[in-house]
């Protein structure tokens, strides 16, 4: 691990002072040297990821697909997005972003006779344990997820943007980022806040957010996988995520939705939102079935969330209505 760890990054000065760096330097960007190495670091994991992802879950997913692939052309926007997500430090832009609004905010708070909280403090020893700092972490994130995802489902506004995400009808591991600009803004934005607000730094957010970007894309995978009787409730598996975008389930029911955890079930449980039923059934959203037009490319996909956000486009009726 060591020698991984060492490899990575002469790799990332390498590409920073060959590439990066001039870059920024005949831009007139110099201020910006520090996050500019920073966002070489995301970039450079980001390349790593996407390999791996596209290796390792490509191979899978030929190997026992969950339905036989018929649109191509919509996968490749989900690529797309992919690849401007992941590679284009979107989440380490916002983290950068908030920072200093936070710094200017605590400011005020200690005059209050206020500080930060360093939630890995709290118990002591654990600052000596990474792991365990990580895991604490980790549980926090997903438990915040969780209500930001019903929020995304239960807050009109909000679904409209969400729904890009929703009408990809043909699920593969690159439909985790398939996200409106602004939806991914907002998310972000809420967990760059937090993670400034709990004390995580900047190193940790990175392998948090990348952990996290790593499962869901397994979450995502056209895979015919179940995790067990017990599994299927310690970690959110692609049948228990595919319920979740299932026509007549994912967004509609009591709770506008179910299975709404992003890594761990025990949300759904504890809050009543868990649908463990097996079986592999169509996504999508219901209204689609009606005709209505949530786009092709990424462009269109993007200015049609905005004219649902502003009420523009007229909403087809539903054929029925379906649940968890």
């Amino acid at each position: 691990m060591d020698a991984l760890a060492e490899g990575f990054a002469r790799v990332q000065m390498w590409l920073f002072e060959g590439l990066i760096q001039p870059l920024v330097f005949n831009l007139g960007w110099m201020r910006w040297q520090e996050e500019a190495f920073d966002a070489t670091e995301w970039l450079l994991a980001g390349i790593v990821e996407v390999v791996l992802l596209a290796v390792v879950l490509g191979l899978l997913q030929r190997w026992m697909p969950a339905e036989p692939i018929v649109d191509r052309a919509s996968i490749r926007t989900d690529i797309l997005y992919t690849l401007l997500h992941r590679l284009g430090a979107f989440s380490l832009l916002v983290f950068a972003l908030v920072t200093p609004l936070m710094d200017g905010i605590e400011g005020h708070l200690r005059m209050l006779g206020l500080s930060r909280l360093n939630v890995d403090q709290i118990w002591p020893g654990v600052t000596d344990q990474p792991l365990v700092s990580f895991a604490i972490y980790l549980v926090i994130f997903d438990f915040v997820d969780y209500w930001v995802h019903r929020g995304q489902h239960q807050l009109d506004w909000w679904w409209q943007l969400h729904a890009v995400h929703h009408s990809q009808r043909q699920m593969t591991f690159w439909t985790d980022d398939r996200n409106h600009v602004l939806d991914d803004l907002l998310h972000d934005g809420l967990f760059a806040v937090l993670a400034v607000f709990i004390g995580v730094g900047a190193g940790q957010f990175m392998s948090l957010i990348i952990a996290v970007r790593i499962i869901e894309s397994l979450q995502h995978a056209n895979l015919r996988w179940r995790f067990g009787a017990v599994g299927e409730r310690l970690l959110v598996s692609p049948s228990f995520h595919r319920r979740h975008h299932a026509i007549g389930a994912g967004h509609e029911g009591r709770h506008q939705g179910c299975n709404f955890a992003v890594l761990f079930p025990i949300w759904d449980v504890l809050f009543g939102t868990a649908d463990f039923r097996p079986g592999f059934v169509p996504t999508g959203i219901r209204d689609q079935l009606s005709g209505r037009d949530y786009g092709r490319g990424f462009w269109r996909q993007n200015w049609l969330g905005l004219r649902r956000l502003f009420g523009i486009d007229a909403r087809p009726p539903d054929e029925g209505v379906g649940g968890c």
